[in-house]
């Protein structure tokens, strides 16, 4: 179990990720093993991952490979407004596998991850108002997969 911030690499190997759009601009990944409690105060290690964009010359220039550890955490912070004016969607909160978008009230969750190298910086959540929603696809989910699986041993 790994609690600090380490670099990552892509399929690649590469540390530096160019983006496809302007090749003077890219990111670097980061990846944290972090306890996660949820509103009724369950507990979970959840493996969160944040990019660091940048110039591609001012990522390279820091030298990093892959596994460098680095200090402070990364920060997930939720929101009622979107991260990203342009493409709001590419951040919402989502419940786990089922597709369901987290609310509060009607109203879609967004949720961003960042690096800080603050270890004061602490975590944004909101809880979510349509459980009932999400508890319906879960229970959809996993009577789906029942019939999948006694399908498969009639078969």
């Amino acid at each position: 179990m790994n609690r600090s911030v380490t670099v990552t690499a892509n399929d690649a190997g590469q540390v530096v990720n160019v983006s496809e759009n302007n090749p003077d601009y890219g990111y670097i990944r980061v990846q944290q093993d972090k306890p996660i409690f949820d509103d009724s105060g369950w507990a979970r290690l959840t493996n969160v991952s944040a990019l660091i964009p940048g110039t591609v010359k001012d990522l390279q220039g820091f030298n990093w490979t892959v596994g460098k550890v680095l200090p402070g955490n990364i920060i997930i912070t939720e929101a009622l407004t979107p991260f990203n004016a342009k493409n709001p969607e590419k951040d919402y909160k989502k419940a786990g596998d089922t597709g369901i978008v987290c609310c509060v009230d009607g109203e879609p969750i967004y949720r961003r991850n960042t690096y800080s190298e603050s270890a004061t910086k602490q975590d944004t959540f909101l809880a979510h108002t349509n459980t009932e929603d999400i508890k319906a696809a879960h229970a959809n989910a996993v009577s789906s997969e029942k019939a999948e699986i006694e399908a498969d041993l009639e078969s």
